[in-house]
């Protein structure tokens, strides 16, 4: 009897030693209640960088032949994207290839290829460097992939928004309840997204996904279009995010 009435007086005092070490972890104080609140936020923004990427894929008996064709044809390419301003930096390899073909038509040939990509500081102009590296001869043509120079920047309204969001809706729960938001505790990142672009939140970076351009084709690709100025809609992109924030509530 003895041992059962010491276990039973003993419970409370080891409950309330956890309960005392779980506020100060959280950084409750006595009298204060613990809010944990999750919020979206969203802004908007206009690229302002545009890439997409331009390449040309040439066929001969031999290897040596099929590199040196295609090699002055991808510098007429370079050539004519430089005509319209753009500068060297902006222009970049992106793939080189040389390949036997050892089925189809082209049985026995080797093709060679090379891709560059070509980054845009003004996204309205993408339609003329399109057409300008189709007249030059290049029969590989994708993109393009819209971008912001400063993607952290619309980020940061995003993050703003949903801090606003998460604030409004503690101070909901608090004149709900007779109470009256006290302070912060913790705010978390939980990420979110800009465009195609994931944004990780606070324990890692944000990373810029890519996808790597498949390898050319060996089959001849379809004719391109060829038009006097393609159009080009910028439109905006949207910054998605979350966040999860802990509020310490207090009787007014």
């Amino acid at each position: 009897m003895i041992r059962k009435t010491c276990l039973i007086t003993a419970l409370p005092l080891v409950l309330a030693a956890c309960s005392d070490r779980a506020d100060e972890t959280r950084g409750v104080d006595h009298g204060e209640t613990l809010l944990s609140v999750s919020a979206s936020g969203q802004a908007e923004s206009t690229p302002d960088r545009a890439q997409f990427d331009a390449g040309i894929q040439t066929w001969a008996r031999s290897a040596r032949d099929a590199s040196k064709a295609n090699g002055e044809k991808i510098a007429e390419i370079v050539a004519a994207l430089q005509k319209l301003g753009i500068a060297e930096k902006d222009i970049q390899t992106r793939a080189v290839s040389v390949q036997r073909i050892d089925w189809g038509d082209r049985k026995g040939q080797f093709q060679a290829g090379n891709v560059v990509s070509v980054t845009m500081r003004d996204p309205g102009k993408v339609g003329d460097a399109v057409t300008a590296v189709t007249e030059a001869g290049a029969n590989i043509v994708s993109g393009p992939n819209l971008s912001m120079t400063d993607p952290e920047a619309t980020a940061n309204l995003a993050y703003a928004d949903a801090y606003k969001a998460a604030r409004k809706r503690a101070e909901a729960y608090a004149e709900a309840a007779g109470m009256e938001v006290s302070r912060v505790l913790y705010i978390r990142d939980a990420g979110g997204q800009q465009g195609d672009t994931w944004l990780r939140g606070a324990d890692a970076m944000a990373i810029q996904v890519e996808q790597a351009a498949p390898p050319p084709p060996v089959a001849p690709p379809p004719p391109v279009m060829r038009t006097a100025n393609p159009g080009m809609m910028v439109g905006t992109t949207r910054s998605s995010v979350y966040i999860q924030v802990d509020f310490a509530l207090r009787e007014k």
